[in-house]
């Protein structure tokens, strides 16, 4: 057992107390004792300038210290605007959902539940995307599926709100990444032999997104997986399907089909 003496119980004190005086001389208590309006409007001109770490600790103190008052709705309202311009997707999406919770009924509601999407979309999205150096479709596409959740609840709820035509927008390109993660799912499985699992994930892609360009592949893959099953008979009826609808597949020589994966003959129609 560990005997600690007094002068190290009096230094292990010190240490916490300074520890603590470090932490409450950052965020909230860093924010002058104001009235409500005077600090709504610190808050306010910081948000006007792009002062948005500023802006968010007089938000956060108005938000704890005036929970009832007049501008209440409104310090939530640009909470989630705040957090979101600093990165703190997280947090905007809390702070979204918990303004839906309360204010079901706010004429404007469906600003939070497009924020709360755009925060999770921007979650989802990596640095070198633009670049074209990552797919994020190989990526856990969990901050993606929550994106394209909000999104159509957004549309479901609100289909004439003025942020309804870019959820809209993004809700194809959110689907068209999650086909496409599918198919590299597909196509592992292929490749370990799991050829009845492909097949599966590649009639999920078509039945869930069938929009999507990647079911032309997904198409592909059920082809091929049903030639590692041996069932060729199948394989051949998808893929017919495949040559009226993607006739220029890289899997395709004409109407023969090369798989990529599986160790089988080619298919042809007629044979």
């Amino acid at each position: 057992m560990r005997v600690f003496t007094s002068g190290t119980r009096l230094g292990a004190f010190v240490l916490a107390a300074a520890l603590l005086a470090g932490c409450a001389s950052n965020g909230e208590s860093d924010v002058p004792q104001l009235a409500e309006n005077e600090l709504y409007q610190e808050a306010r001109s910081a948000l006007d300038r792009g002062s948005y770490s500023t802006a968010v600790d007089r938000l956060e103190a108005l938000d704890t210290r005036f929970p009832f008052g007049e501008h209440a709705e409104q310090v939530q309202l640009e909470l989630i605007y705040a957090y979101y311009q600093v990165d703190n997707w997280e947090a905007a999406r809390a702070a979204a959902s918990r303004f839906i919770r309360l204010n079901p009924d706010h004429p404007q509601v469906d600003y939070a539940y497009y924020m709360r999407g755009l925060a999770a979309y921007q979650a989802g999205r990596f640095s070198l995307e633009r670049l074209k150096l990552i797919d994020i479709s190989k990526r856990d596409l969990g901050a993606t599926r929550d994106a394209y959740a909000d999104f159509r609840e957004l549309l479901e709820r609100f289909p004439d709100s003025e942020y309804a035509p870019d959820a809209r927008q993004r809700i194809v390109y959110l689907r068209n990444v999650m086909a496409e993660h599918e198919l590299h799912v597909a196509d592992f499985y292929l490749r370990k032999g799991a050829y009845l699992a492909a097949v599966k994930r590649g009639r999920w892609v078509i039945e869930n997104y069938p929009e999507a360009p990647a079911t032309r592949d997904a198409l592909a893959v059920m082809v091929e997986g049903y030639l590692g099953l041996e069932m060729r008979d199948r394989a051949r009826e998808v893929l017919a399907t495949l040559i009226e609808n993607d006739p220029d597949n890289e899997r395709l020589r004409g109407r023969t089909f090369r798989p990529l994966h599986v160790n089988a003959r080619p298919l042809s129609l007629g044979s």
